[in-house]
């Protein structure tokens, strides 16, 4: 697979160790333009900073995706430096945390879950609509295992919620934008090998590893997947 000529937009982009960090690079190794967004400036200049050292074409861009005017603006700067035409949005911005039994939880952990996974995809998504219908490009979002069928949403209802709020956002976009040559996709991961994850479960859990996840972040994004829209792929 490559993306030679291609800009392809990825949030979450920023801590060292995390998923964005892999799926970035291999972009950038296949040739793509990377515009990394993400809400700490310092983290997200050093991983476009990494990827330009190792030879590639990486742009960086601070934002809080749970704000609508930041993610407008962003979206703007990008279109300006890239003609108006992004072929891929890859959103992983996100975060996890528990919320105990929903007859015990806070409503302040459901909003918040809300926000960062689901309010931040929203955002993205029609900030760059416009910018993917000319390439006839691709978005792929992060949900989460835990919320398909026979997964295990106990104690963690805030997360699977705003995952399961992605995937409806996903079938959303795939049936609307069709006609317009944008494709929509979901990866559903069990859990990642992210320095986050290890550092909370320790190193013998059972991950997936984050060059797995590249592999079908790229696929998805891929010419080779030109027919594949609306789709869930769990990893595990």
């Amino acid at each position: 697979m490559t993306f030679e000529n291609k800009t392809i937009v990825l949030t979450g982009v920023g801590r060292e160790g995390q998923v964005g960090e892999v799926v970035a690079r291999a972009f950038a190794d296949r040739g793509a333009a990377v515009a990394l967004v993400d809400r700490t400036p310092t983290e997200v200049e050093r991983r476009a900073a990494a990827i330009v050292a190792a030879g590639g074409r990486a742009s960086a861009y601070a934002c809080d995706l749970t704000d609508e005017a930041q993610v407008a603006s962003v979206a703007a700067a990008v279109g300006q430096a890239h003609g108006g035409r992004v072929d891929a949005l890859v959103n992983m911005a996100g975060g996890f945390a528990m919320s105990g039994p929903v007859a015990e939880a806070e409503l302040a952990t459901l909003q918040r879950m809300l926000a960062i996974n689901l309010t931040t995809a929203f955002l993205t998504t029609r900030a760059f609509l416009p910018m993917l219908r000319p390439a006839g490009g691709s978005i792929v979002y992060f949900a989460s295992a835990a919320v398909l069928p026979g997964g295990r949403g106990a104690r963690m209802s805030g997360y699977a919620a705003a995952k399961a709020g992605l995937i409806a956002l996903m079938l959303a976009v795939a049936d609307e934008e069709r006609d317009a040559g944008v494709r929509a996709n979901a990866l559903a991961p069990t859990s990642i090998r992210t320095a986050t994850n290890v550092q909370a479960m320790g190193d013998t859990t059972r991950y997936v590893e984050r060059e797995s996840v590249a592999d079908a972040v790229l696929f998805l994004c891929s010419d080779e997947a030109r027919s594949v829209t609306g789709q869930v792929v769990k990893l595990q």
